[in-house]
């Protein structure tokens, strides 16, 4: 499939497609004309580029990754092992910050919601 194809497979603007190249992220052949082909493998490797992305991990985090995403050999599975793990730990701590974040958030709606409610009874 072409870039275009690629790109409204999943979600990722060309730009974004062409950046992933740039870093090692993803890898096309190319036409006698130059123009890029990508394999129906691509659309999972793209997906899965994306979400590593938007859960904050670096693009050359995920480049040291893309060797394991689809040939692993021993060596690099534990290398991928590793590198998963320390992520995976990352994200969680985000997740757990996230999550207190948002209990201190609800905390405030409660005590506010509250105050409001006591403000309208004293206001009847």
């Amino acid at each position: 499939m072409r870039i275009g194809e690629l790109s409204a497979r999943t979600g990722a603007s060309r730009r974004s497609l062409r950046y992933y190249e740039e870093q090692g992220l993803l890898v096309s052949s190319r036409s006698p004309s130059g123009q890029r082909h990508y394999e129906e493998e691509h659309v999972q490797r793209v997906r899965l580029v994306r979400a590593f992305l938007a859960a904050g991990m670096p693009s050359g985090t995920i480049a040291e990754m893309v060797p394991c995403m689809s040939r692993p050999s021993e060596d690099r599975a534990r290398q991928a092992v590793e590198i998963m793990g320390r992520e995976r730990a990352r994200l969680s701590g985000a997740i757990d910050g996230l999550a207190a974040a948002r209990d201190a958030l609800d905390s405030l709606i409660q005590d506010n919601q509250a105050y409001l409610a006591r403000s309208a009874d004293d206001d009847a």
